[in-house]
């Protein structure tokens, strides 16, 4: 098809994008910024950036921030660089545009908190009216210029004499609309401005409409003032740690990364917290507040501290209240993960009550991070506490009592032997929590001498003594009756002696054997169908469980003589449902059946007799 001649064509138009400010203020209280609130950081924020430029001019000059609310305005002032009428007009009735990109400035980036030209706007999330006044310090001779932004999109911008604004700088005045009086009270507003700048490095002070100025962050960060004692720093720090988290630590880790300008402390919770859970962290950049609930600047096995820091060179995202993940931020992570590791050693090394205590508290944490870190796990794995058959005690403690370790792979094996494998004398400790079978199967590298292997069944039942010849043809008729009446459960039956002599049988089934018997017995159910040729294709040798009974108990020493068929498999029924309680692992429908069913026919057959 031949092109059409474009010469006949009506020249394209360039136009305009039209942007409704209505519609873009609502999206950014809906989708941007987390509550009406960041109003006052934003202006915060911009007084701070225009100090900053002005220090750039005059390095040695006084300048501060002032905030004023009576409850029918509020005001924020600010000695800085200020703006003439060729910038009011490029940057405060340009959405996206930032003075702090222009002009060069942009290669000083990092001076600045605000990068996105966007802050001023939050601004009509409380105000229908946004009123500028200022003058610039660049051009000292131009005029104040006032611009008066509206909330339909509007502006007026008009210059002033010199006498309307008498010093270089900026005043942004806002009046509240009726229901943004949450915010705007002269209350919230000194709240909101401690809460956001307590950690400004530029005087800020706040008046109420009383005429009197109150400084609202009068001292430094704590961890740049000078203590007379370390004890009293350490002291101070908690008590900063106190304030701001609401607990008291358990010890503060200082951090400071001069590379990126990062200063603060890191305060060990004093309770354990669920794994994987993980706390935010308050993070200040250049000390305005960005985020409270930054989780980011820590790893994630880090669950068992909470942070306050202040950044030079982290970037914030365009809300600005989270951190943009880059390059630099991953450096930081890491660098604070070594500070922490750095603390466990020291206090491994050093101070063993604070260890003990700190390992109380969160040794699944550490455990977490051991199975990952060479350096902490030949640190800490002695250390450590486990649940062994020696009761609770750690690994160290109990490698020196079993020359081998046997170690379950779950909690529910480990609760079905551990009676009896410590009266056999075996060393097993409980692998089914999480991280510690890897943990165990670890030991011969911090202690070459001890020797770990998985628990099999066949292990304890080789340390189970075995009966004479002549009890067990005794007890021929009975164990018959037995495995009979507990195959339905693919339940083998043993007689055997050992100790404790109060336990009357032991209930000897994986969690791997029976899903094993589940799968074999689903296949039967299937065969023929294609659903069954692939289970039967999988099929194995199911293994099946073992009820050993205890010879020297005397309730089994009277079972094994009993003569009456329906009696002597009630009664083994009975020690089923017993061993497999003692096991707590869940019990399935049939067991929970028989456990009730062989209760009450025990009854019925003991009030007969009494009868």
């Amino acid at each position: 098809m031949p092109l059409r001649d474009t010469s006949a064509q009506q020249a394209a138009t360039d136009r305009t994008f039209q942007v409704d400010l209505r519609g873009l203020v609502d999206l950014l209280s809906h989708h941007l910024y987390s509550s009406p609130r960041v109003y006052l950081r934003e202006l915060m924020q911009n007084a701070v950036d225009a100090l900053t430029a002005r220090h750039a001019i005059e390095p040695h000059g006084a300048f501060g921030i002032r905030l004023y609310a009576d409850g029918s305005v509020v005001r924020v002032e600010d000695d800085g660089v200020g703006l003439t009428e060729d910038d009011v007009h490029t940057f405060l009735a340009t959405i996206g545009r930032s003075s702090k990109r222009a002009e060069g400035i942009a290669e000083q980036r990092a001076d600045f908190i605000g990068q996105f030209g966007i802050g001023l706007l939050s601004c009509f999330l409380v105000a229908d009216e946004i009123h500028v006044l200022s003058r610039s310090a660049r051009t000292p001779d131009a005029p104040a210029v006032e611009w008066r932004g509206r909330g339909d999109g509007s502006y007026t911008v008009r210059t002033l004499p010199a006498s309307a604004r008498p010093r270089p700088g900026t005043t942004v005045t806002l009046t509240p609309r009726a229901d943004a009086g949450e915010w705007t009270r002269p209350a919230q507003v000194h709240a909101l401005a401690r809460h956001f700048g307590s950690l400004l490095r530029h005087p800020l002070t706040y008046d109420d409409g009383t005429g009197e100025s109150a400084p609202v962050n009068p001292e430094p960060a704590p961890w740049s003032r000078t203590y007379p004692t370390p004890g009293a720093r350490s002291r101070a720090l908690a008590a900063y740690g106190e304030e701001v988290f609401g607990f008291t630590p358990l010890d503060t880790i200082e951090l400071d990364l001069p590379a990126v300008g990062l200063k603060g402390i890191a305060c060990v919770l004093p309770e354990a917290v669920p794994a994987g859970r993980r706390h935010g962290h308050r993070v200040h950049v250049k000390g305005m507040l960005l985020s409270e609930q930054a989780e980011e600047i820590l790893p994630e096995w880090a669950f068992f501290v909470r942070c306050v820091v202040d950044a030079e060179s982290l970037r914030p995202t365009a809300s600005r209240e989270s951190l943009y993940e880059d390059d630099t931020l991953a450096a930081v992570r890491d660098a604070l993960a070594e500070r922490l590791r750095a603390w466990i050693a020291r206090a491994a090394a050093s101070d063993p009550d604070l260890l003990h205590r700190f390992l109380q508290a969160h040794h699944l944490a550490v455990k977490s991070l051991a199975v990952h870190d060479d350096e902490i796990l030949r640190m800490l794995l002695p250390w450590l506490p486990f649940e062994t058959t020696d009761g609770h005690c750690t690994l160290d403690e109990f490698a020196r009592t079993h020359r081998t370790v046997l170690v379950t792979s779950s909690v529910e094996e480990f609760r079905q032997v551990a009676a009896i494998a410590s009266a056999a004398g075996l060393g097993v400790v409980n692998g089914g929590y999480t991280y510690d079978r890897e943990l165990v199967h670890r030991l011969p590298e911090i202690r070459p001498e001890a020797s770990v292997a998985d628990l099999d069944p066949a292990t304890l039942t080789a340390h189970l003594d075995p009966v004479d010849r002549e009890t067990e043809l005794a007890a021929a008729a009975y164990l018959a009756q037995a495995r009979d009446a507990l195959s339905v459960f693919d339940c083998d039956v043993a007689l055997r002696t050992f100790q404790p002599a109060s336990a009357p049988a032991l209930l000897v089934d994986s969690r791997e054997a029976r899903h094993e018997r589940t799968r074999s017995q689903l296949a039967r159910e299937q065969e023929g169908g294609l659903w069954g040729d692939i289970l039967g294709a999988l099929r194995q040798e199911a293994p099946r469980a073992q009820l050993i009974l205890n010879q020297l108990n005397p309730l089994v020493r009277t079972a094994v003589t009993i003569d009456e068929p329906e009696l002597a498999r009630t009664s083994a029924e009975a020690l089923y449902g017993q061993a497999a309680m003692l096991s707590r692992r869940p019990l399935r429908p049939a067991e929970s059946s028989l456990i009730n069913r062989s209760f009450l026919d025990l009854l019925a057959h003991a009030l007969r007799k009494d009868s």
